[in-house]
């Protein structure tokens, strides 16, 4: 059992240029990525969409991060197109492989997302977007324990393991059980977690006063206007080809029926 993929969720400190760039900036990636792979679901769209977010992996010192993460998730790619190759033999291949770029593509988006922006940033990019810091710090909060709870997950397993257990038994169904050991006493430590920081919170006053300052501000520089037109841009260019997609050959658009 692999928890690779979870290293996309963890905050890596870098001098690059995506780096650099307004955690806004990052946001309007990761999602303007996102719209444009659930735009299509033809193979060749989907793979050039797929290719121009490379070298934005490559601008910011991701590419060893970023290949683990994926790493972690090759079980659920094969395990897509083989279905999908099963249930519908026409062309199903095709679709299974259109699907899991369309995966790749949003796993990739928030892989540049988590990988650099810095949770006290996220929390004052959202603040800058007026929204209420109540929620700011608790998306900021769920930010930060990712990697923990997957470090957790981790040492579960290794504790599992240790004991006798098999983690690694083959097949669907030893799959599914082997979950259990593992959720389980990482629920009961999440919860306990939770609590903990209720009362710390309340041992600090929170949410006493509705004013607040803050240690340093972000702002939108030049590079995140410029970085931020190519990126919308990009999005209205595939709702160009989205509905332009209708008149092209057959062969060309490798459609699934639906």
């Amino acid at each position: 059992m692999s928890l690779q993929f979870l290293n996309a969720f963890k905050f890596l400190k870098k001098d690059s240029f995506i780096h650099r760039l307004d955690p806004r900036t990052k946001l309007i990636l990761a999602l303007c990525y996102t719209f444009q792979s659930l735009l299509f679901t033809e193979i060749i769209p989907l793979f050039l969409i797929f290719i121009s977010i490379l070298p934005i992996i490559l601008l910011g010192k991701l590419l060893k991060q970023w290949l683990k993460s994926i790493k972690g998730m090759a079980i659920l790619f094969l395990i897509i197109i083989l279905l999908n190759t099963w249930f519908y033999p026409v062309n199903g291949l095709f679709f299974g492989i259109a699907m899991s770029f369309r995966i790749l593509i949003m796993i990739s988006a928030f892989s540049v997302f988590f990988l650099t922006v810095d949770p006290n940033e996220f929390a004052l990019s959202l603040i800058s977007m007026k929204i209420p810091y109540e929620f700011a710090f608790s998306f900021s909060l769920a930010f930060r324990f990712v990697p923990t709870i997957a470090l957790e997950a981790q040492n579960i397993i290794d504790a599992q393991q240790s004991r006798g257990y098999e983690m690694q038994k083959k097949g669907l169904i030893n799959q599914v059980k082997n979950l259990f050991p593992l959720l389980v006493p990482l629920i009961i430590n999440a919860i306990k977690r939770a609590f903990n920081v209720a009362e710390a919170l309340e041992s600090r006053a929170f949410g006493s006063k509705r004013e607040r300052t803050y240690y340093f501000t972000i702002n939108f520089k030049f590079w995140d206007f410029i970085f931020s037109i190519y990126l919308v841009g990009l999005l209205i260019l595939s709702f160009y080809v989205r509905i332009f997609f209708i008149s092209m050959p057959i062969w060309f658009k490798w459609s699934f029926p639906l």
